[in-house]
């Protein structure tokens, strides 16, 4: 488990939420074997449910983290300036891997949320930026730059702030998502995909994974146990792919070393931009840490 502002790993294939007011269901977010989980206080909380789900939260962490092979933990909180913000961050402790704000429309609402960790002093939980309206996707490029570790990107919420409808296409969102997804990389954060409410169409599912990692996103956001399987899956690469990307980088690393900067490499030819991304394909499949500093999006 790692807890510290830097020290996340270089793949988050899915992040799997349930409601922090039903213990049952969070003592069993690890089963599925998410890569990391999110005890949630905003939308899986009805309001007259907010007060006790926050007293549980200590507890639903401890029991993510007694068992075996533990994710990642975070806490999602509820949007900054509203009533159940500040209350909210008085139920998070020190053993948290972070916390996810949803629903942020600017950097402000970044560094104020930094500013009320540090002073409660949680300054080592990482931040997840929830980017789900028209103002959020229209700043996700300040945003991803101010000081966070991951954004994803809320389709649902996006398109009702937008007026639209949503669609099973996707081309309704597809702007947007491509947005954040560019926002992460320029920042140099892991990007997260939009949920699939649907939680029995796993044909979606699996499309979606495809497309969101061709847009360049790094996992999925999970609402159900059973997509977790799906989203990992996706976002981890083949066996072949992973066999080429260490064939091509050992190759790389040894005409680099003969001052070559471009190399013939199986018929193709081969330059920094392409082995950067056969070395992200090494760092999702868990066989390279991540060397610029920080998550690599891939």
């Amino acid at each position: 488990m790692r807890s510290a502002r830097g020290a996340l790993p270089g793949r988050l294939r899915s992040l799997l939420f349930a409601p922090a007011n039903r213990l049952d269901l969070v003592a069993k977010l690890p089963r599925s074997g998410p890569d990391g989980v999110v005890i949630d206080l905003e939308d899986a909380v009805p309001v007259s449910g907010k007060e006790g789900a926050r007293l549980l939260v200590p507890e639903g962490v401890r029991l993510v983290l007694a068992a075996t092979g533990a994710p990642l933990v975070f806490v999602r909180v509820n949007p900054v300036g509203g009533e159940h913000h500040s209350a909210d961050l008085a139920a998070l402790e020190p053993g948290l891997t972070g916390v996810v704000l949803p629903k942020v429309s600017s950097q402000e609402d970044v560094r104020r949320l930094r500013n009320e960790l540090d002073a409660r002093g949680l300054e080592a939980l990482a931040i997840i930026a929830g980017l789900e309206s028209a103002a959020g996707v229209a700043s996700a490029r300040e945003i991803a730059r101010a000081g966070i570790e991951m954004l994803y990107f809320g389709a649902e919420d996006f398109i009702t702030d937008m007026g639209g409808e949503r669609t099973a296409s996707n081309r309704e969102v597809l702007y947007a998502r491509s947005e954040v997804a560019l926002a992460a990389r320029l920042g140099n954060v892991l990007g997260l995909d939009q949920v699939v409410v649907d939680i029995q169409d796993h044909d979606r599912l699996r499309r979606e994974c495809e497309e969101a990692r061709a847009l360049g996103y790094g996992g999925k956001l999970c609402i159900h146990p059973g997509q977790v399987g799906v989203a990992n899956e996706a976002f981890m690469p083949g066996a072949e792919e992973i066999e080429r990307s260490r064939r091509m980088v050992a190759a790389f690393d040894a005409g680099r070393r003969e001052s070559w900067g471009v190399i013939d490499f199986e018929g193709q030819m081969v330059d920094e931009p392409v082995v950067r991304r056969a070395r992200a394909v090494l760092v999702r499949a868990g066989l390279a840490e991540d060397g610029g500093g920080g998550v690599h999006v891939g």
